[in-house]
């Protein structure tokens, strides 16, 4: 472990070539992002404040963090989850002057000390991706939010929880919800989900997809996404839901809807995307096949309950990287990927760079509007949960379109008054 008080500790920094490479290779992928970096380069906007972030240190994620740095910013960063860091680009984030606190398999104690050392030179702006380093904040160093203008937050999960941390008069600075942003939730959460979770449980398993019953609890936007995947591989999808009317979309795009206690009998795969604790429980681990593949696409680890998984079973052992294999009293063989935790990040890489392109500028332009707003002494202090503007959404959008090459059409002058002319008839 390579470690300079007050300035970085990660795993090797003899790793920093190999993760600069990472990191060219996501530049090459995300225009919109380069597009900012190159613009507000030159007017240096974030110079004097610092920005610290807790998000998934992969190449993607370095493209963002040297894109604040080069528009002034100070920034200091921690993985949000165990077992997402890149370790090479870890390294080269630090041998690039970025005070980084990140390592590939931490422990719960190491997640947290972390996070501190990012927060003991008190930042003007916080970056989110499932809340932990606002929560740390506001459990911890609360003295510290009064210096805090406001933060962002990444993912589904963490703004759940910060809405209701709201809803209770609880949260000391405001948040933009990025997650809620049309070009971070119908991108990012589709397509990156989708994609990426089935490249983890392909680098976990090299199992066959095609033909395979493979069950998705949960259809949001990130259970819509697994399932338009595994269905153009092959694949029987099954869907497991609690809100009607997400069942009847998943019944009305072709899939079978059933409970888990239905789906545990009959599938091959299963993956969680849910945000909520305990989905797939002892009682189903029982009723599963022989091989039958588990994992969890959810920000936090409490999908499936491992703790009964492991009570069941009579054994354990590591089959290959990222998949334990557990044997039950009846000698069924149930295997499980990347320790229940985001089997996207902890086995493989991640969104592909092409969308966090999108997630990404969304993230920058939060703290652009948090600190102009506070230059021009129109931020509101008080601890609520803020929306990006639609017309950003659209830009951001104009913009990718641009980078591929693809033109749109723009409404007449004629139909522009058509569109809110309430006299016209038929």
């Amino acid at each position: 472990m390579d470690h300079k008080e007050g300035v970085y500790k990660v795993r090797d920094l003899g790793l920093a070539d190999e993760g600069r490479l990472l990191i060219e290779w996501a530049e090459s992928r995300m225009p919109v992002l380069m597009k900012l970096r190159e613009e507000y380069a030159k007017t240096q906007p974030f110079k004097g404040y610092k920005i610290t972030g807790c998000l998934h240190v992969t190449k993607e994620t370095a493209v963002l963090i040297e894109t604040l740095q080069a528009c002034g910013a100070e920034v200091a960063w921690s993985g949000c989850n165990p077992l997402s860091t890149n370790d090479a680009v870890a390294a080269a984030l630090a041998d690039n002057g970025i005070q980084i606190y990140a390592w590939y398999g931490q422990n719960v104690d190491d997640f947290y000390w972390c996070i501190d050392r990012t927060i003991d030179k008190t930042p003007h702006t916080t970056l989110d991706d499932g809340a932990d380093l606002i929560f740390r904040v506001h459990s911890t160093f609360p003295e510290k939010a009064e210096g805090i203008l406001g933060g962002s937050e990444e993912t589904t999960t963490g703004v759940h929880r910060l809405r209701a941390m709201a809803d209770d008069g609880k949260m000391l600075y405001p948040v933009y919800a990025v997650n809620d942003a049309e070009t971070k939730w119908d991108f990012d959460n589709v397509y990156g989900t989708g994609q990426s979770t089935l490249d983890g449980i392909l680098r976990a398993s090299s199992v066959l997809l095609a033909g395979k019953n493979f069950v998705v609890a949960g259809y949001g936007h990130c259970g819509r996404g697994v399932a338009m995947r595994a269905k153009g591989m092959g694949s029987n999808v099954i869907a497991t839901e609690i809100k009607p009317t997400a069942a009847l979309k998943a019944t009305l795009e072709g899939n079978r809807v059933m409970t888990m206690d239905e789906a545990c009998e009959v599938g091959d795969i299963f993956v969680t995307a849910t945000g909520m604790k305990d989905v797939i429980r002892g009682e189903h681990f029982l009723k599963m096949k022989d091989g039958a593949i588990v994992c969890n696409t959810g920000h936090y680890d409490v999908e499936i309950d491992l703790v009964a998984l492991n009570e069941l079973a009579v054994s354990k052992r590591t089959i290959r990287t990222d998949n334990v294999e557990y044997t039950l009293e009846n000698g069924r063989r149930i295997y499980v990927l990347a320790d229940g935790r985001l089997v996207n990040l902890a086995a493989a890489e991640g969104h592909p760079s092409e969308v966090m392109d999108m997630s990404f500028a969304n993230q920058f332009q939060a703290h652009l509007r948090l600190i102009q707003a506070h230059e021009a002494g129109e931020l509101t202090r008080d601890g609520v949960v803020l929306d990006l503007p639609e017309e950003l959404d659209q830009e951001i959008a104009r913009i990718k379109l641009g980078t591929m090459g693809i033109e749109i059409d723009a409404l007449t002058d004629e139909q522009v008054t058509y569109a809110t002319d309430y006299s016209a008839g038929t």
